[in-house]
């Protein structure tokens, strides 16, 4: 355990910053899974819905530094493929 006070205030913000970003990336994790599900079941309307619910979701981890800002792009446009083709069928 850390005995200097700066250290144990770094301490106390890394388990809180890594709280924090965890229930980020969870969300971004069950947005994409609800996108996914939806898109299995061949729901268009669902699948649309869940894929603008998980659109912001994504973009709001890439602002805080959760993830790059690139995967977060790659992972949209696979989504929006992937409802399209829904949407086609």
């Amino acid at each position: 355990m850390a005995n200097i006070a700066s250290a144990q205030k770094r301490i106390r913000q890394t388990a809180t910053r890594t709280a924090r970003n965890k229930a980020r990336k969870s969300r971004v994790h069950g947005a994409i899974r609800k996108v996914e599900e939806a898109v299995a079941s061949g729901n268009k309307e669902v699948a649309l819905a869940a894929f603008r619910a998980a659109q912001p979701e994504l973009q709001r981890a890439v602002g805080k530094g959760v993830l790059k800002a690139n995967t977060v792009s790659r992972k949209i446009s696979r989504l929006s493929a992937q409802v399209k083709a829904v949407s086609a069928a």
